[in-house]
């Protein structure tokens, strides 16, 4: 009752209690809920209820209202929209009047035997959407829900909008928190167990990602709340992105079992989509605590990747070239060193791995989850530790690129700096690659007489069966008659 009060109530019950009645909504508000905690007097307890049936009165429905309410229900479009629809944004538009007085739930008379129906009979003080579900974020577990999914309900009424909100927490969270101070090695002061406000769209379909509303501003006890900081804009002309992340707010909160906390959140209306906010009480893990996680999942089994190789070189009729072994490097792609944990996504269709530390310690700076050799997504629940990868690396100590056969077998590729009598370019590299012979002698041609003669080169293009694949006649012929356009 008192949440849906408005200043003007507020200030009438704080003086009716011998409160300060200055200061803001939000400040009067939590004074208001305050003197409820601290167990107010019954005369005070009728103040509230008579000052909440004023500013919302209703009359007790008789037998005959409420036949009139089921005639009423089959002419309208939804009698429990009306009823649950407008009462759910009291908070936000005051306009109860638009409501027809029998289409509201009866408020008897209170006296004390009656007391512990009074949250049955109040509206919901914000239209909660219990189906909102918000996704797992891979570097937190969820203790405790301090606020459910709530809408941010838009009134369109009016382009900026605003909604208050308030939670509490237990002696036992306020331990929690306190006992999980300075626990993160060589971070500054932090708690570990954090009290996180998170957004999302208001859609029920699946979980949904964080989601900031446009032109957002979270004030959390009175104090501004800092959010991620704007992205420079991709093109020319574009607005500025804030990236959507959950948003710590344990610096600002009153870690105190007696004191509740208040949430007011300033946010753009849009026609046609809403917003929901929700706390949690969760624990920050980290990367190393991701990894050791990861490795008890488990390695996959070997013969996996092996099936892979198999099925990517098995000879497609189809094609003119055949493929017959394939190369993969142990280096990570992230980090430019050789793989110590080779991992990908089961979801990804290459062999290359790349290192589950260095992956996990980038997505805890900056969380993307995208693959760094296909740029899809490969999420933690994705991740898997390839067995194959890792009886390689065991056994070979001295090679940073492997080739694999078309019977799943591999065998390391020797470096390039290494002096041989015979280089094969083709096994060396895909794109320099033609099956040529260089021997060291023409390579070393300029110091000696041979390298005066006359190289003969074969164009291996010559031979294509392909007419369209013909080389242009500039590259036959360095001069030509005809000046071509």
């Amino acid at each position: 009752m008192v949440m849906s009060f408005r200043v003007s109530e507020l200030q009438v019950l704080l003086g009716f209690a011998g409160r300060n009645k200055s200061g803001r909504k939000h400040e009067l508000l939590a004074k208001a809920l305050q003197l409820l905690k601290s167990g107010c007097s019954p005369a005070v307890q009728m103040k509230i209820k008579e000052l909440y049936r004023r500013r919302f009165p209703r009359k007790i429905l008789t037998p005959s209202d409420l036949s009139m309410l089921h005639i009423q229900a089959g002419q309208l479009p939804s009698a429990t929209a009306l009823t649950q629809g407008p009462v759910c944004h009291l908070p936000y538009d005051h306009s109860a009047a638009a409501v027809p007085a029998a289409l509201l739930p009866p408020v008897p008379l209170l006296g004390p035997k009656h007391e512990p129906d009074v949250q049955h009979l109040s509206p919901p003080i914000h239209p909660v959407h219990p189906d909102v579900k918000m996704k797992r974020l891979p570097f937190y577990d969820v203790y405790d829900e301090l606020i459910k999914p709530t809408t941010l309900a838009s009134t369109n009424s009016q382009r900026f909008e605003e909604a208050h909100f308030t939670f509490a927490l237990t002696p036992q969270q306020v331990q929690q928190i306190l006992t999980s101070r300075d626990i993160l090695p060589g971070a500054k002061c932090d708690y570990t167990i954090q009290v996180q406000l998170r957004f999302c769209l208001c859609e029920t379909s699946c979980p949904q990602e964080d989601y900031f509303p446009p032109n957002l501003f979270v004030k959390v006890n009175g104090k501004l709340c800092p959010l991620p900081g704007y992205l420079p804009p991709t093109k020319n002309g574009a607005e500025p992105k804030r990236p959507s992340r959950p948003v710590n707010i344990t610096p600002l909160a009153r870690l105190s079992a007696t004191v509740p906390n208040t949430i007011v959140v300033n946010w753009s209306s849009e026609f046609g989509r809403n917003y929901s906010l929700s706390v949690y009480l969760v624990k920050q893990l980290t990367s190393v605590t991701l990894l050791q996680k990861l490795r008890a999942k488990g390695i996959r089994n070997p013969d996996h990747s092996r099936a892979l190789i198999k099925e990517k070189l098995t000879a497609d009729p189809d094609s003119e070239i055949a493929t017959t072994s394939l190369r993969v490097s142990l280096m990570c792609p992230l980090g430019k060193m050789r793989l110590i944990v080779p991992c990908r996504a089961i979801t990804c269709t290459h062999l290359q791995c790349f290192d589950a530390a260095l992956y996990l310690q980038m997505n805890e700076k900056k969380p993307t989850w995208t693959c760094p050799v296909c740029d899809k997504k490969a999420p933690y629940d994705n991740l898997i530790i390839d067995g194959l990868f890792m009886e390689i690396l065991n056994s070979c100590t001295d090679c940073d690129e492997i080739q694999f056969m078309e019977d799943g077998s591999w065998c390391p590729m020797k470096p390039k700096k290494e002096n041989q009598e015979v280089c094969q370019t083709s096994a060396f590299s895909g794109i320099e690659g033609t099956g040529a012979m260089v021997t060291n002698s023409f390579l070393d041609g300029k110091n000696s007489s041979e390298g005066k003669k006359k190289v003969e080169v074969i164009d291996l293009t010559l031979d294509s069966s392909s007419d369209e694949e013909e080389p242009p006649a500039k590259k036959q012929c360095p001069v030509s008659s005809v000046a071509l356009p």
